[in-house]
């Protein structure tokens, strides 16, 4: 009877000293959470400062508010008797915490990162990830050895034997490291990026550098994920020498009936001197040794096709739109079944896409009207039109 009584004495004197404790750590939550936690952010609100509101968003207070109850326990052990088990299970719940706080930080660290121009050419978002990787797989094991009253550093120190085992189960994260180092190491690859990888049905500016993906929106706004490693085993087009140039090319060409090409008279010769930016040329020509007459085949003679091509070249030397210490060139190319092509390589002053293309419509809506002016024709397949007129005439 003496036992039972003393039994549960102790009992309700242990119960209650863990009530006690309990409450004590309950109340400990509450003044680091919802009053120094509080205070905090609401200081650090009141500042211009933006790097201390990603500090509030990271939440890395709360989480180390999360410890505060669990030091109430461990601490208390020193003077009321806790269960062994109960003060291993605290102690996990520390370590996984910790845990936590560590890979939240991380992700503070990239975010406060993020705000400087550097990290739109040096992204580092690849090697938190890859730390964070790390943080949680030391810390599940440490977490998991506290817990079940093991040391960590035998399992840890075990792992040699499971190295193959590890290069097996982290061969993507190895290798989409090892490209996370390439790409930056060798500049390969930026935020805000156009790039080109038909393979993958990219066509379009980066967003994110990862560890494992790369993202990228399209100009359909459609997004595709890309796994970092592929940048290294297949192909890309970036676009970024461009856009750094200043200036973007245009390579296109108008195709010319051949039939329409002829020699120039004194006639034409008079016709086309009319024209400002041609001027100079053909009085320039006139004295040479050039037959404007038509009399001599052995001599030199001016052709329409070649004056309406320094006509081109003259035009677009005039256009404010384009590059004049870029590349500029006017040429024939091999002709063929579909005509003879007038080929022109120019870059325009912008990158911009919906500025780069009225541009270059607007050279070729004037170079296509421009060209009955010089008695030419471009060529194109007949159409259904122009077999009603044969049939009409």
């Amino acid at each position: 009877m003496d036992k039972t009584l003393s039994y549960l004495k102790n009992f309700f004197t242990e119960s209650s000293e863990l009530l006690i404790v309990a409450l004590i750590a309950l109340f400990s939550y509450f003044i680091v959470k919802k009053v120094i936690v509080s205070a905090l952010h609401r200081f650090f609100q009141k500042t211009e400062n933006t790097y201390d509101d990603l500090i509030i968003e990271s939440g890395i207070f709360g989480q180390l508010a999360m410890i505060a109850p669990a030091l109430v326990f461990i601490y208390s052990a020193d003077i009321i008797k806790i269960p062994h088990y109960l003060i291993q299970i605290i102690s996990a719940y520390i370590a996984a915490n910790i845990t936590i706080f560590f890979i939240r930080l991380f992700t503070l660290i990239n975010k406060i990162y993020n705000q400087f121009e550097v990290s739109a050419k040096r992204p580092i978002k690849g090697y938190i990830q890859l730390m964070q990787v790390i943080t949680a797989f030391l810390g599940i094991i440490v977490t998991i050895c506290i817990g079940v009253g093991k040391s960590p550093l035998g399992i840890l120190s075990g792992l040699g034997a499971m190295t193959a085992v590890l290069m097996f189960v982290f061969k993507d994260t190895i290798m989409c490291f090892i490209a996370g180092l390439q790409i930056v190491f060798n500049d390969l690859l930026h935020n805000g990026d156009w790039i080109e990888m038909p393979n993958m049905g990219a066509d379009g500016e980066v967003m994110d550098i990862a560890l494992y993906t790369v993202r990228v929106r399209n100009f359909d706004k459609t997004i595709v994920t890309i796994p970092t490693s592929k940048f290294l085993d297949s192909s890309f087009k970036n676009w970024r020498g461009m856009t750094e140039s200043g200036g973007r090319r245009i390579k296109r060409s108008i195709s010319i009936d051949q039939s329409t090409i002829r020699f120039l008279d004194r006639a034409s010769i008079e016709k086309f001197s009319k024209i400002n930016l041609i001027k100079d040329y053909l009085d320039q020509k006139l004295h040479e040794d050039i037959d404007a007459e038509g009399r001599d085949i052995n001599k030199r003679k001016l052709t329409n096709l070649g004056t309406f091509r320094v006509y081109i070249k003259e035009y677009l030397k005039n256009n404010p739109k384009l590059h004049k210490d870029m590349t500029l060139i006017v040429r024939q190319l091999p002709s063929g079944s579909e005509g003879l092509p007038i080929e022109i390589y120019v870059f325009t002053t912008t990158t911009n896409w919906s500025e780069y293309e009225d541009i270059q419509s607007d050279i070729f809506d004037h170079l296509t009207a421009a060209v009955k002016d010089f008695d030419l024709r471009i060529f194109q397949h007949p159409s259904g039109y122009d077999f009603s007129k044969l049939g009409s005439s």
